[in-house]
């Protein structure tokens, strides 16, 4: 009997984007702007200061254009940083600020819960100017940030957690069609798959998740387990020894392993993993079944019987209890 993995948790990608293009841009927008800033405050030096001065209103939403109240609000002036204006919104996500010399600002708009943003403006002479600010949360910064492929895997893994998996399996081969080269993608559709019982579907994912990174743990041991329901005791022990070589900490790889190597008549071998898997997890009552098994094909009557009692003190409502009892008798006498 194989052990069951127990829970399965999806594996999620991390993304990275470079922005340093858009960025020189915005710095050299900004030197540009600087240099503006100079020519129009030094054009109107001459006017008095109550005719120049401008306003600035605006309103502060989250995503879905609901107002946010209590937002901070900061004024920093481009030229002189020394100006600083500082405000909050009202119930309706509206601010508002007088007095402000012609030139360019930034204004930072910042509240608890919402990633903080900066946006730049200009004031004119005896102007009025209006913004608009968007605040989002982080995890809705993060969306923003992925591809269509990775939009799609994150829609996916959401169904799929709400344990819809037959809206979550076109979801993810969706995002595989847009990123075939992601290993991730293909191991979540393979859990998928396995939820729906499309065991066939489920091992060609998990192969190519294996065949993209060699190196993932839980795809290997995926791929070994539904080798072996299949019959295909050899190429599961393949992937159940390339798993324990990766964690050779986990309990239940080295169980599968020993249970694929019994299959294949390969006792010595099988009976080092299951000693393997009690050593990593002392309670694991099915390890110790197998142990007791093994010693008594072995003729090692003592430590047949010190498995089996094991198993029982740990098992004894197992349904191969009484065949656990029924053996100790035997060896027994």
């Amino acid at each position: 009997m194989f052990k069951e993995t127990g829970h399965h948790h999806l594996i999620l990608v991390r993304c990275y984007f470079a922005g340093k293009g858009e960025w020189l841009m915005k710095k050299f927008n900004l030197i540009i702007s600087l240099w503006l800033a100079g020519v129009i405050i030094f054009c109107s030096a001459s006017a008095a200061p109550g005719q120049v001065q401008g306003k600035i209103k605006g309103k502060v939403i989250d995503a879905q254009g609901n107002p946010l109240e209590k937002a901070e609000v900061t004024i920093v002036s481009v030229v002189t940083a020394s100006k600083k204006y500082e405000t909050t919104t009202g119930k309706d996500g509206r601010f508002s600020q007088v007095g402000l010399q012609p030139g360019y600002y930034q204004v930072i708009v910042k509240k608890e819960g919402f990633v903080p943003r900066t946006q730049e403006f200009h004031v004119g002479i005896a102007s009025e100017t209006e913004l608009e600010v968007t605040l989002v949360t982080a995890d809705q910064a993060a969306v923003r940030s992925l591809s269509e492929a990775d939009k799609s895997f994150v829609k996916a893994t959401r169904l799929y957690n709400e344990q819809k998996y037959e809206e979550a399996l076109p979801v993810f081969e969706e995002a595989i069609s847009l990123n075939p080269d992601n290993w991730a993608y293909y191991f979540n559709l393979g859990l998928t798959c396995k939820k729906l019982n499309k065991l066939p579907e489920a091992r060609q994912a998990f192969e190519k998740a294996v065949t993209l990174n060699p190196q993932s743990f839980s795809s290997n041991k995926e791929l070994g387990e539904l080798l072996a329901k299949e019959g295909d005791f050899e190429r599961a022990a393949d992937y159940y020894r390339r798993a324990v070589e990766i964690n050779p900490a986990d309990p239940d790889g080295h169980y599968n392993l020993g249970v694929c190597l019994v299959n294949l008549g390969n006792g010595e071998e099988a009976l080092a993993q299951f000693q393997k898997a009690v050593e990593l997890k002392p309670d694991y009552a099915e390890a110790y079944f197998q142990l007791g098994s093994l010693y008594i094909s072995q003729n090692k009557t003592q430590e047949a019987i010190s498995s089996l009692e094991k198993f029982l003190q740990l098992a004894p409502q197992s349904d191969k209890a009484p065949l656990a009892r029924q053996l100790l008798d035997f060896l027994k006498k």
